[in-house]
């Protein structure tokens, strides 16, 4: 079976890094406790089985998602190989849409449709932008920008429980459905549940829209779709897979602009370390007098 181009660091089935700050916690009890007051060493010992513990359970998270997603792709792969979901490639969608007027479902989140869409397309996503900013989102939202967010720009997304019962509401069961994500892995849970609903028309677009050239889908929006599911530090600096594969069609031209930014980049972090010290400076300056 051909490459399945399944991507994990989506938010809703993502598996959550071990933090490093457990190693540095850990570490710290390899002080000489012999020659630190009781309430310290107690209080080290306490930290010691805290840090223990929390790595415990992180990895035990990180083992059940790793186990859920080896499920979950074991039957996306039988979906697949038993005919349920045929396999399409961008090229071949687009074919479909223009010949035979198959509908392509876009299960995409906000962020990702909004920057390129096949034009006609159909728009309901499987997992969308969290915009809740209840105490355990917003500590998520903390955690998952922490741990590369920032440098990503994969916003963290929640599973619309109205999936199915919108896609229900728009189309038949037995309307010929193309369902495609960004890079493939979310479009294949959709057909799982679509499957399971009862829809048997059911067409996944292998490696999603940024596996698509220009002309293999008619494209509206801003951006080519390759460019459609990257954000953050990563993109600013052109340092993404797809940017880079750009640059190396564009030439020097492309390149410069990035390399502009870079440099503008450490010249802004310089001047807000250099205004940082004449603050400090000066605030120093305010309490000797």
């Amino acid at each position: 079976m051909e490459a399945w181009g399944f991507h994990p660091s989506l938010n809703a089935l993502s598996i959550s890094q071990k933090p490093k700050i457990l190693q540095s916690v850990s570490g710290s009890t390899q002080l000489s406790n012999s020659s630190c007051p009781s309430f310290f060493r107690h209080k080290i010992k306490q930290n010691y089985r805290s840090g223990i513990r929390l790595q415990a359970v992180e990895e035990e998270y990180e083992l059940k998602q790793m186990k859920d997603m080896a499920a979950a792709r074991k039957r996306w792969e039988s979906l697949v190989r038993d005919g349920k979901v045929k396999v399409l490639t961008p090229r071949e969608a687009g074919y479909a849409i223009q010949l035979s007027s198959k509908t392509l479902l876009d299960v995409r989140p906000t962020t990702e449709r909004q920057k390129a869409w096949v034009k006609g397309s159909s728009w309901i996503p499987i997992f969308d932008v969290d915009n809740s900013f209840d105490a355990g989102t917003l500590s998520r939202k903390v955690t998952e920008f922490m741990m590369g967010g920032w440098w990503s720009g994969v916003p963290t997304l929640s599973y619309d429980k109205q999936f199915l019962s919108k896609v229900q509401e728009k189309f038949p069961k037995d309307t010929d459905l193309i369902v495609a994500c960004q890079k493939g892995l979310r479009s294949l849970a959709a057909c799982e549940l679509l499957h399971n609903a009862g829809y048997e028309n059911l067409f996944w677009v292998q490696g999603g829209l940024e596996a698509a050239e220009e002309e293999d889908l008619e494209r509206e929006g801003p951006l080519p779709f390759k460019f459609a599911g990257i954000g953050g530090l990563s993109e600013f600096l052109g340092w993404t897979d797809q940017q880079r594969a750009a640059a190396a069609k564009e030439g020097w031209g492309y390149r410069l602009v990035f390399s502009a930014r870079l440099v503008g980049l450490f010249l802004a972090a310089d001047a807000l370390f250099i205004g940082a010290q004449q603050v400090g400076r000066y605030l120093q300056d305010i309490r000797s007098h």
